[in-house]
């Protein structure tokens, strides 16, 4: 169990860094917009959209990777588009296995910058507005500051997400050697062989401290989050 990491699990390892990295990138503006309009805007049909945001929390993954896969596939509505107008493909790919990962990692990107944003003091932000500043700067220089330690939480939570994503990746993206077979596929495949439990057992280890820490780190940023509020 103690061995150093063969090839195999430094592939994945690698991996697993750069989908939840490329997830990460796609869904943090995602959902920095969404979080903002779920939090100041009043809108008909609210609801429906923060239902929709909070979908692959109760969905089965494998479900999830299935849509993704009847929409970005290679006969996909969207997927066939991307293949005939820009030779893209998705599906079997490790930029498909990122996609599936930013969505599995959507909601607990939301939540706490949803709940960050709900504590910035509106007087700040309308003030800033009466003294002549844009929305833009208002957001920028008012709401994100002060917003930022639920901007910290849902970094540290959509990583360890995205890192440790596993039914809508393997059903959209796959388990193919050093393309998409991230750390939790690769412990899959381990348990598979009869001398794989060592490898599967390195692999899990990383998992849990990974996501240990994101925990740990996210809690420390909801805290700052609760203390803001009751100032």
């Amino acid at each position: 169990m103690f061995e150093p990491l063969s090839n195999f699990e430094l592939q994945a390892l690698s991996l697993s860094i750069k989908v939840a990295t490329a997830a990460l990138i796609v869904c943090l503006p995602l959902g920095l917009g969404l979080a903002m309009l779920l939090a100041r805007g009043r809108f008909p049909g609210r609801w429906i959209l923060e239902a929709a945001v909070n979908l692959p929390l109760v969905l089965p993954p494998v479900v999830t990777g299935l849509i993704l896969l009847s929409l970005f596939g290679v006969r996909g509505p969207v997927g066939r588009v991307l293949h005939d107008l820009f030779g893209v493909t998705l599906a079997f790919h490790w930029t498909g296995a990122a996609l599936a990962a930013a969505l599995m990692a959507l909601p607990l990107v939301v939540r706490p910058l949803r709940l960050a944003i709900e504590g910035v003091d509106r007087g700040l932000e309308d003030a800033a507005a009466v003294l002549g500043a844009s929305r833009l700067a208002v957001f920028a220089r008012i709401t994100l500051p002060l917003a930022a330690p639920g901007l910290v939480a849902a970094t540290l939570l959509g990583f360890a997400r995205a890192f440790g994503e596993f039914g809508a990746t393997v059903t959209f993206a796959g388990a193919i050697p050093g393309e998409t077979q991230t750390l939790p596929v690769a412990i899959y495949s381990a348990l598979q062989r009869a001398e794989g439990d060592g490898a599967a057992m390195r692999l899990a280890v990383i998992a849990v401290l990974v996501s240990v820490l994101a925990v740990i780190g996210s809690e420390i940023s909801n805290r700052r989050i609760l203390r803001t509020r009751g100032a």
